[in-house]
């Protein structure tokens, strides 16, 4: 089932795209990047990749149709993490509320300056999130934030993202319970041919196998880092 929302962070209201699926193991919250929005072709691509492992996904516009305007020209809003991931939570706890959802345990689907925004979210939401997956995303940009998250954290980068590689290398060390995964030869949107595939298998086998398990982790996930 699919279908369009509206969901409230304080007087703003935010437009969401829920797409249901049955016998769901969870529900993942998009976190969209810079610039970019609820229809992005890449978020799509991932979002039906999570469908195919049995998890629903609200993809969301966190500004509005003024402030997209507005960011469109000076930026000034896609790099407000604290105010993005207000909206991020005040749209989780919304969807919560919702009697279709709430027996569904829920992570987090974040890319570029909307993983930053996913992770601060997580951090205020322990017992919420249930796993996070970051696809490039800008980990540095929630530094504070990172120690607190108790999620299990995905961290896939592109390895010809250099830059973006090793700020994620950085943030690795400062999560609890993370991995990183990079996509061979791929670059900040991943554009090349088959990578944006390799995202949303990786992403999916994390988010449902976390998911799944969201119960029996509720008492604490042990501390691991590595890298793959």
């Amino acid at each position: 089932m699919e279908r369009s929302i509206q969901l409230s962070s304080g007087r703003a209201v935010l437009d969401a795209d829920l797409r249901l699926v049955d016998d769901a193991l969870g529900l993942v919250v998009f976190a969209h990047g810079s610039g970019s929005s609820r229809k992005s072709v890449r978020n799509l691509s991932v979002a039906r990749a999570l469908g195919a492992q049995r998890l629903s996904t609200a993809l969301l516009d966190l500004l509005t149709a003024d402030e997209a305007e507005v960011d469109a020209i000076d930026s000034r809003f896609r790099f407000d993490i604290p105010h993005l991931a207000r909206r991020l939570g005040d749209a989780t706890d919304e969807l919560l509320s919702h009697p279709a959802l709430r027996h569904l345990p829920f992570g987090y689907f974040g890319a570029s300056t909307g993983a930053a925004a996913a992770l601060m979210a997580a951090a205020d939401r322990p017992d919420v999130i249930g796993a996070i997956v970051s696809r490039g995303g800008r980990p540095d940009l929630a530094s504070h934030a990172l120690a607190m998250v108790r999620a299990p954290t995905l961290l896939i980068v592109g390895g010809a993202d250099t830059a973006v590689l090793r700020l994620n290398q950085t943030a690795l060390d400062q999560l609890q319970h993370a991995e990183l995964a990079i996509v061979a030869g791929a670059t900040h949107l991943f554009e090349e041919p088959g990578a944006l595939d390799h995202v949303g298998n990786l992403a999916g086998e994390w988010l449902s196998r976390h998911l799944a398990n969201a119960n029996r982790r509720a008492g604490g996930a042990p501390s691991t880092r590595r890298a793959r």
